[in-house]
Order: C-alpha cells, then sequence, then structure tokens
C-alpha cells in the first residue's frame, strides 16, 4: 500500500488528496487490525488483585513487625524491658512516638506486661506461648539442615559461575530455610560442597559450589510435569514444556491472548541448571528462550523457598548471577497465572512473589514444619486480646477456690469430721488438685465433685 502511494505523483491535485485520505484509512485500518490479532503475549499487563494472598500478605505485616519486637526484647537482659524505654527503644524500628505501647497491648498472647515484685516497675516480657513458638520453629529450623543444603547447592548451581556473593544468602536466609549461623553451621561444616572466599577485585565474600551434581539438575516443574503425565497420560508433547497456569479470579482473557499462552507453553527453553554462555543469542528464537527460561529459573527459585514465597527485592540480588530481566516486576506481570505479586506491607514498597500453584485458598499445599512454626506465630497475632484476658481472669478465680478450700480443710478443722469422714474429706481434696491441675484422669466417685465446680466457674464467667 505504501509502496504503491509513493509512485502516484502524476495524479492530479483533486485525486491526488483523496487518494491520498483513502490510503492513510487503508494503512490504519490494516495496522490496528495486524495488532489486535497479535498472537504473542502483551509487555505489559495490569496486576489483577487475589485477595487470598493479600489477606496472607496482611496477616504477615503484622506478624513481621511482632518479629522486630521479639528480637528486641530477647537481646535485652534477662529478656526483659522496661515499659518507660519500650517507646525509645521501638523508634528504631519504625514506630512513631507513643506507638509502641499501644502496639504490645494488641498482642497479648505474645508480650506480656508485668509489675517487678522488688522495683515496682512495669516491664515487657514475652509469653510462655510466644517462647515455645520461637523453641519450635528453632527446632524445626534444625531438623531440616540437611535438606537446607541441598537447597542451597541447587541455588548455587543456578548460578552461571557457580557461585553467589554471602552477603545476598544472608539476606534471604529466612526465605531459604537457613540459620542464623548458617555460615559456620552450613557452609563450613559440609567443606565437600561448598567452598567459602574472597572476591580480590570487590573484596566480598562469595560462597562457591565445589562440584555440580547431575541428580541435582532436575527442576521442581519437571516433576510436576512427569506426575500430571503418569496421572492423566496427556500426551508428552503437549505438556513437555508447559508451566502449571492458574489465572486469579477476574483476569480477561480473551481469545488472541488464549492462543499466545498456547503458544508460550509450547516454546522449548534451556534449563536453569544448563550453561547457555557458549549458545549464541542474537536470534529471536534464543531470546524467547532465554526469556522462558528466566521464568523457569524464577519458578525454580520459588520452590527452594520454605513458604514458597519471596520478596521482589530478594530476586533482584541474584538477577546479574541468573540472567534475569532487568524489570522484573513488568516480566513477573505478564506470567499472572504462575505468579502472583502481593504488594502488601510497607505502605506498598514491598512486592512478595508467590508461586500460585503451591497454594490453595491461602494456605500452602504441602506444609512442612518451619512453615508450621511459622504459622503458629500469626495464630498467637490473630487470637483475640478479650480471649487472653479472660483466661486470666479464669486462672485467678480458681487459684482463690484452691486457696480457700485449702483453708477450709485445715488440719485442726478436721477434728469436727468423725473418723469414718476423714477419707470422703481426703477424696474431695484430691478432687479439687485434680481438676485444679487440669488432669485427664478421674475417678468415677469424684465426678458429682468436678461437675459442681465446673457449674460454678460458668456461673461466675456469665
Amino acid at each position: 500500500m505504501m509502496i504503491f502511494y509513493g509512485y502516484c505523483s502524476k495524479f492530479r491535485s483533486t485525486k491526488f488528496t483523496a487518494f491520498k485520505t483513502t490510503a492513510y484509512v487503508l494503512c490504519n485500518f490494516s495496522r490496528s487490525r495486524s495488532m489486535s490479532q497479535s498472537t504473542s503475549i502483551p509487555r505489559k499487563l495490569e496486576r489483577v488483585r487475589d485477595h487470598g494472598y493479600d489477606n496472607y500478605m496482611d496477616v504477615e505485616k503484622k506478624t513481621r513487625k511482632v518479629l522486630k519486637f521479639q528480637d528486641l526484647i530477647l537481646t535485652q537482659i534477662n529478656q526483659t524491658i522496661p515499659v518507660s524505654r519500650l517507646d525509645v527503644s521501638a523508634r528504631r524500628l519504625g514506630f512513631k512516638q507513643h506507638e509502641a505501647g499501644a502496639f504490645v497491648l494488641k498482642f497479648p498472647h505474645v508480650f506480656e506486661i508485668y509489675e517487678h515484685p522488688v522495683q515496682r516497675i512495669l516491664y515487657c516480657r514475652l509469653t510462655r506461648k510466644a517462647h515455645l513458638q520461637i523453641e519450635q520453629e528453632k527446632q524445626a529450623v534444625i531438623a531440616q539442615i540437611p535438606d537446607a543444603v541441598t537447597r542451597l547447592r541447587k541455588l548455587l548451581m543456578m548460578s552461571n559461575n557457580g557461585r553467589l556473593r554471602l552477603e545476598h544468602i544472608r539476606i534471604a536466609r529466612s526465605e531459604f530455610g537457613l540459620p542464623d549461623d548458617f555460615e559456620y553451621s552450613v557452609v563450613l561444616k559440609y567443606p565437600q560442597f561448598f567452598r567459602l572466599f574472597d572476591a580480590k577485585e570487590t573484596r566480598n565474600k562469595y560462597i562457591e559450589i565445589v562440584e555440580r551434581d547431575p541428580n541435582l539438575t532436575v527442576c521442581a516443574i519437571e516433576k510436576a510435569r512427569e506426575r500430571v503425565y503418569r496421572e492423566k497420560g496427556s500426551d508428552a508433547e503437549d505438556i513437555r514444556f508447559s508451566f502449571i497456569v492458574n489465572f486469579p479470579p477476574g483476569f480477561k482473557i480473551g481469545k488472541y491472548y488464549r492462543i499466545a499462552v498456547w503458544k508460550w507453553q509450547r516454546l522449548p527453553y534451556w534449563s536453569p541448571y544448563e550453561d547457555v554462555s557458549e549458545y549464541d543469542m542474537r536470534s529471536i528464537e534464543a531470546q524467547k528462550r532465554m526469556e522462558k527460561r528466566a521464568v523457569a529459573t524464577i519458578h525454580e527459585m520459588l520452590c527452594l523457598t520454605v513458604e514458597k514465597k519471596i520478596s521482589l527485592e530478594r530476586i533482584a540480588h541474584f538477577r546479574l548471577a541468573m540472567d534475569l530481566p532487568k524489570k522484573l516486576k513488568d516480566f513477573l506481570l505478564q506470567h499472572q497465572g504462575i505468579f502472583y505479586i502481593s504488594t502488601r506491607g510497607n505502605h506498598g514498597k514491598l512486592h512478595t512473589i508467590f508461586l500460585r500453584e503451591a497454594y490453595r485458598r491461602g494456605e500452602l499445599i504441602e506444609p512442612n514444619d518451619v512453615y508450621l512454626a511459622r504459622r503458629t506465630l500469626a495464630e498467637l497475632v490473630l487470637l483475640s486480646p478479650r480471649k487472653a484476658k479472660l483466661n486470666r481472669e479464669l486462672v485467678g478465680y480458681r487459684r482463690e477456690r484452691v486457696g480457700y478450700d485449702m483453708e477450709s480443710f485445715r488440719p485442726d478443722k478436721l477434728d469436727d469430721y468423725g473418723a469414718g469422714d476423714r477419707g470422703n474429706v481426703r477424696d474431695v481434696l484430691d478432687s479439687d488438685v485434680g481438676s485444679d491441675s487440669e488432669s485427664d484422669f478421674s475417678d468415677d466417685s469424684n465426678r458429682s465433685v468436678d461437675e459442681t465446680f465446673e457449674e460454678e466457674d460458668v456461673n461466675i464467667t456469665k
């Protein structure tokens, strides 16, 4: 059309003007039609919210602040801090003035305020449930150190030269389930797998893989494809290079977008563990393969995490070492059926990447011990403060009741009972102590006494 228009200078001006207008309309129509029929995934897509993941991050936002307070209290002498110093110390954590005290009172199942018996000063400490949760998570992390070693080996094998900065791994140690002292308990403890050295150019510490294990080069998505192929018996050619896609609710899928996803699913790519340094990347086909390889790399990185989620800033630390694209957010928005980006937390500045196939209704499909221990803290955060107040009132009432019963059954008052009745008094005392200690074992003769006390407890609480 444009070539034909270039050789029309001999036409008269009136006819030439009419032809120019017609040619302009036809050209614009052909361009718009070709763009509407494009079968490639758009470069820029708007993010569609999924409230299941956003609600998960709302709880995570509260838990993250609670963890900061826990670290502050655990670093103090005797793991307690005066309430008068709480406001000043919390400003280093990003809290405003007079905000720390109100925040602590919101979570009575995690923090406890008590009066010192000698100094008569209010102190803040962690509750017994919070200490048990910390110990549970600590034991879970120690128990899965062999799995953490495997995860770290696979992470190093995905890099270009088999090495990563120690500082970048230290920042993301919680996501990968590594202990705080992983430099000694993981890296230096297994010299047959890792080597720690200082770079002469940058003077930074690096962790390097000693030897690549071919048995660890199988990605998690490849195992999922094999499992689907065995269960459903699908054509091997259809799922050979495909990913599990689950679009969020409300995501508009047009006809041509569906065709683009169908073509992208069948596009071959190089494995994240494969060395591509010697390949020619100048062709369009090679660039498309590298883009899909980046999707596979992020997918594998999320599979190596404990909770199948990681912040976008953590992924950006490994961008150069793993050949990831520059604009990671826009790149991940092209594949909203595989990943979900949540902006909840830190006033929208924090971006958390979820692996959609690993979650169902806001819960991890295959939970592990570390995940369950961290969810225990989330449950303590979500417990109502009224329930904690009610539990304390019941405990105080039971203690007063036991003291009253022990006072009424003093040895000097036992003389009023006959010799045959003293056995019954001893049974009553035993039933009271057993019910107050919440024992699961009780005799049939003491059931009436326990039921009487339970009815009195219910009436008092009402």
